[in-house]
């Protein structure tokens, strides 16, 4: 026996099939995720550390996740030129990247007004990648063999110690902190010469173009080893398993101490079965023997915190650095 349909059955049923369609392609997307490449935007110049640690994990993140990764360097402003892309790019999970303690902590006091993110609003956390030491190393043309006969010869203003300068990867990074912490300590006057990396600056100094500089322990330990830099000194408190013999700062300046940090970031908003995805797989190769061997090879500490505590660590940076920069006198170049 057939039964009438009404128009209202109708309307109602075609009503819910178009509810049901504009849900389904949320759903599936969230589903398949990844289904294709991924952008890691890296702040700085290839070469340097953030960029050298991007590429660690690029290649296990490629492994797990079934899609490419793609490194793109996107250097200026200490940081702040490559982190501004991740925090506006759409938070879809296709557009993660690198960020530093200049990034995400020294650059807020340091740009105010003109910082362009806030990088506790603007982002999600994913983890911190590792912690690290600055070297302070210098060109072997320096007649120096440690800090005290570094402060000292920049002190007696020979005609060579009067054009002192130091590279940094940029104003507000660590390495640019560093120099003026040890200026503000030491009581020496010396140029700051910002580059776009670490890889450039420390170019400068192996040339001679640049006195120094305080660079991460991932990239200035292998230019130690092979003998091409001299160390001095590490800005840690305590000294790296990597450089043994190398002292802390603060041997020669009490009160020195300050160490890096590397993480990865994606723009604020990220599904949370992403980010949780990211967070999951990131630390899994971070706790890979082989990952582990080699970050502490390179001075660094592979990083252990949860999502939450690195967010939580990130605010306790920004305050702890606005006090330093200000007692720094610290201005951009």
């Amino acid at each position: 026996m057939n039964y009438p349909i009404s128009r209202r059955s109708i309307l109602r049923a075609s009503l819910a099939l178009l509810a049901a369609s504009a849900l389904a392609p949320n759903v599936t997307s969230a589903q398949a995720w990844p289904s294709k490449p991924i952008r890691y935007v890296v702040p700085f110049a290839a070469g340097g550390t953030t960029d050298v640690l991007g590429r660690l994990l690029q290649v296990e993140l490629q492994k797990s996740l079934g899609v490419a990764i793609v490194i793109d360097n996107r250097p200026g402003a200490g940081g702040n030129t490559g982190s501004d892309i991740v925090a506006k790019s759409a938070p879809d999970g296709y557009t993660i990247g690198g960020g530093t303690v200049s990034s995400h902590a020294i650059n807020v006091s340091l740009y105010g007004a003109k910082m362009p993110y806030d990088p506790v609003k603007d982002f999600e956390p994913i983890a911190l990648i590792a912690t690290l030491p600055n070297v302070l190393v210098i060109n072997p043309s320096v007649p120096a063999k440690n800090t005290a006969e570094l402060i000292a010869w920049l002190k007696a203003g020979s005609p060579e110690a009067k054009k002192a300068s130091f590279a940094s990867a940029g104003n507000g990074t660590s390495q640019h902190l560093s120099g003026e912490i040890f200026k503000m300590l030491s009581g020496v006057e010396m140029q700051h010469i910002p580059y776009k990396g670490s890889a450039p600056g420390i170019t400068a100094v192996l040339s001679g173009e640049v006195t120094m500089m305080f660079d991460n322990a991932l990239i200035a330990i292998p230019q130690v080893k092979a003998g091409k830099l001299r160390a001095l000194g590490v800005t840690s408190a305590k000294t790296s398993a990597a450089l043994p013999d190398v002292p802390s700062l603060s041997r020669a300046l009490p009160g020195y101490d300050l160490s890096s940090w590397q993480g990865v970031f994606a723009p604020a908003g990220t599904p949370k079965e992403i980010t949780e995805r990211l967070h999951r797989e990131v630390m899994r190769i971070l706790a890979m023997p082989e990952t582990k061997e080699k970050l502490a090879n390179l001075g660094a500490d592979a990083g252990t915190l949860n999502r939450d505590e690195f967010g939580n660590f990130i605010k306790a940076e920004i305050a702890k650095f606005g006090d330093v920069v200000k007692k720094s006198g610290m201005k951009i170049d």
